[in-house]
């Protein structure tokens, strides 16, 4: 455990793919905290109020750079282009409310994920978890309705 959490933030251009239209461009901000060391968070901006936020494991994105990876709502693949700099990802993520298809450039989400790991590298994670603050988190009063079961 460290005391003092560490974050990485990086914007990201991702492109939404639609079926019958050119992809639409999506300003991403992904972003990584040593205090959630096995998770990434790409916060959507839609331009229609509030971003949409989605957690994503770190190894999941990491693995997906390289072949097919997840099973669940979230999957990434790489799609190979003819040349590095060409090279893109594909994230495609499902939930009850809807389904989307993104593309992203690979070396970008790649740099962004070389810099997590040198924060906290690769089976170290556990080492930075507070279990103090998740319990206390756990444990606290409900705030959002002042109610508590």
């Amino acid at each position: 455990m460290r005391d003092q959490p560490m974050i990485i933030r990086e914007g990201a251009l991702f492109e939404l793919v639609t079926p019958d239209s050119p992809p639409v461009p999506v300003r991403v901000e992904l972003s990584y905290s040593s205090r959630d060391p096995y998770a990434v968070q790409a916060s959507f901006r839609t331009g229609q109020g509030s971003p949409v936020d989605w957690v994503f494991a770190r190894d999941l994105l990491a693995d997906g750079l390289l072949a097919p990876s997840g099973t669940g709502d979230v999957r990434v693949k790489p799609l190979l282009g003819g040349h590095p700099e060409s090279e893109r990802v594909e994230v495609e993520l499902a939930s009850p409310s809807g389904h989307a298809v993104f593309t992203t450039a690979a070396r970008p989400l790649a740099e962004f994920l070389d810099r997590t790991f040198e924060l906290v590298p690769a089976t170290s994670e556990y080492s930075w978890l507070d279990f103090d603050a998740a319990l206390d988190q756990l444990l606290a009063p409900n705030t959002s309705d002042g109610a508590r079961d």
